[in-house]
């Protein structure tokens, strides 16, 4: 069980350490070809281990495919671009924080949409991350203007998608294996992103391309959509599911650690307060209830 809360711990670290990274992409390239970018990277790595793993391979139903795509539309692309945009104007640090909100949005989004009743920790935990972002952005306001709050902003709209997706997964869950619908959906955003991508062109050449952005960005492809999905889904293969969700906690604080020791951001009392209040979130949101197997 061990080895399962590890690769649970892993995926959800390298998705905050991630955070860092996208900021330091979105401030070099085009965030549409970005996002087109690492989909397409992702499509390359997924088909041959769908192939080898979800054998047979078989074709998606049209109305499951109809499902992916919507999921792609929200949980790649506009999660990709409200994240990718959100960090052009916010720290990573702050981003973190943001994206923590997840397990509240999707629990929010549960009751509303698919009419799950939503229980006193719910609320509480949906509570929490709101005044946690509204203190961080009151600090924000007064501090430094403007810039950071449209960034905040727009990280969170990134959320609203990833809890949409969330969502979306939850009406085909057990009825596509986890590969072949990671391919479909990276195949889909794809599509959905070249246009942006290619109209995004004729900035890249004026500004060119740097090699140690290749490498970032190679990266950030295979770890964020390849390798966190394994991780996870490994993990899941052996951790109970209703436990698995507390592991999100590591997301917030490993993007608050390397934003802070590689892009050397400011921790503030205001980041430590936020930060304690979003993991006190995600606990309320996703620790099981007693006799929760």
């Amino acid at each position: 069980m061990l080895a399962a809360y590890a690769m649970l711990a892993s995926s959800m670290a390298l998705v905050g350490a991630n955070v860092p990274v996208a900021k330091l992409l979105a401030e070099a390239l085009p965030i549409p070809l970005i996002a087109c970018l690492r989909c397409l990277l992702a499509t390359l790595v997924l088909w041959p281990l769908m192939r080898l793993v979800d054998r047979p391979a078989l074709m998606p139903s049209r109305a499951l495919l109809g499902n992916l795509f919507w999921q792609a539309a929200f949980g790649t692309a506009l999660y990709n671009a409200g994240l990718l945009a959100g960090l052009r104007f916010t720290s990573a640090l702050e981003g973190g924080l943001v994206l923590a909100t997840l397990p509240a949005v999707v629990a929010i989004g549960s009751a509303l949409w698919l009419g799950e009743r939503l229980s006193a920790r719910g609320w509480a935990a949906a509570g929490l991350a709101a005044i946690g972002i509204a203190a961080i952005n009151a600090v924000r306001a007064g501090v430094e203007g403007e810039g950071s709050l449209l960034g905040n902003a727009l990280v969170f709209a990134g959320v609203v998608g990833e809890a949409v997706y969330v969502l979306l997964a939850k009406r085909i869950a057990g009825r596509v294996r986890v590969l072949t619908a990671s391919f479909w959906m990276q195949l889909f955003s794809v599509l959905q992103l070249m246009p942006f991508a290619v109209a995004s062109l004729p900035r890249l050449a004026e500004d060119g391309l740097r090699g140690d952005i290749v490498v970032l960005l190679v990266l950030h492809s295979l770890t964020a959509s390849v390798l966190c999905l394994l991780l996870w889904y490994g993990g899941l293969r052996r951790a109970p599911a209703s436990v698995a969700g507390v592991f999100t906690a590591f997301l917030p604080a490993t993007a608050a650690v390397v934003g802070v020791l590689v892009l050397g951001e400011r921790f503030t009392l205001a980041h430590g307060a936020g930060l304690a209040l979003m993991l006190g979130s995600i606990l309320l949101a996703t620790w099981p209830s007693r006799g929760a197997g």
